[in-house]
């Protein structure tokens, strides 16, 4: 465990960070090309490595490892978000250069989310150890459902969110420009309703499915590392590249067909070391190589046998 300080530091940062990112640089609604993406996502990566230097000077290299292995597990399981939110702005028709918006605002919100269920997630495993055998099966499942899920399209539109959005607040059916909410006309009383833009029901939408991924990703992590501060400092490290990452291959997605048999790999191995934690605790460095390998091999054989184009 380690004192408040720490994490009063850490999320001052982030803070910071991403004050500046929204104040300084993408103030302006802009479409985000491959160069700036690939950028940023070097800017982000050089952070959390950064923050991992820290880690192993600070805290030993078993807590450095521990922070690595978390961090390539939960960068590694958004690239499934990535997926969604191709299929979500396309479905809405979201412009490309208001997707910036939606994303800094949505991983905002997915922090908040992520730091409440991992304070969630330690206490249970503190109080009830039998947990572990939860999470763990449940990633078992995870792992082979993804391996053998098909590649039907997902509806939006039967979304239950989405259903529940409209019926709570009245939502226009025009953009706005980069506005979530907008006034309606007066109506013949003079009256005047606050409405929600269809870009908010996106962002609804982008919070939702971060959410549905954490509930894999964050018992995943615990599998490597029973420390919140190690599961939080990682989760957090990379949901904040998210973005940069998404601009980077949003538009190459298809070419990786076989990554999903990678993600699948990773979450049934940390599934089986949480099963088997108790008898036999899995060095840190292996789960390390069993993802870079399940990853790697993914993709080698998703570029070396490319998807066939249906006439």
């Amino acid at each position: 465990m380690t004192g408040i300080w720490p994490w009063v530091a850490f999320n001052a940062a982030v803070l910071a960070i991403l004050a500046i990112d929204l104040g300084l640089f993408n103030r302006k609604a802009h479409v985000v090309s491959h160069k700036e993406a690939g950028l940023w996502t070097l800017v982000w990566v050089t952070l959390a490595a950064c923050f991992a230097g820290g880690v192993f000077y600070v805290r030993g290299h078993a807590a450095g490892m521990e922070f690595v292995t978390g961090y390539l597990i939960e960068y590694s399981l958004s690239v499934d978000n990535i997926f969604v939110f191709v299929l979500l702005f396309t479905y809405f028709g979201v412009k490309a250069e208001y997707q910036h918006r939606i994303l800094f605002w949505g991983i905002l919100g997915a922090l908040l989310m992520r730091g409440a269920m991992i304070a969630a997630g330690a206490v249970l495993i503190e109080r009830f150890e039998w947990i572990t055998y939860v999470f763990g099966a449940f990633l078992v499942i995870t792992g082979i459902r993804m391996a053998v899920k098909s590649d039907s399209e997902v509806n939006p539109e039967g979304n239950p969110v989405l259903k529940l959005v409209r019926r709570l607040i009245p939502v226009c059916s025009d953009y706005h420009g980069q506005k979530f909410f907008v006034n309606s006309a007066p109506d013949r009383a003079g009256r005047v309703r606050r409405m929600a833009t269809p870009l908010f029901v996106v962002l609804v939408l982008v919070e939702t499915t971060d959410l549905v991924f954490a509930v894999d990703s964050i018992p995943a992590v615990f599998a490597v590392t029973r420390d919140p501060f190690i599961v939080y400092t990682s989760n957090v490290c990379a949901i904040l590249g998210l973005r940069s990452l998404y601009f980077l291959l949003a538009g190459m997605m298809d070419k990786f067909h076989y990554l999903h048999y990678g993600l699948a790999t990773v979450l049934t191995f940390v599934g089986v070391k949480m099963l088997i934690a108790t008898v036999y605790h899995m060095p840190t460095v292996v789960s390390l190589g069993v993802i870079f390998l399940a990853l790697g091999a993914s993709v080698v054989a998703s570029l070396a046998f490319p998807k066939a184009v249906r006439s």
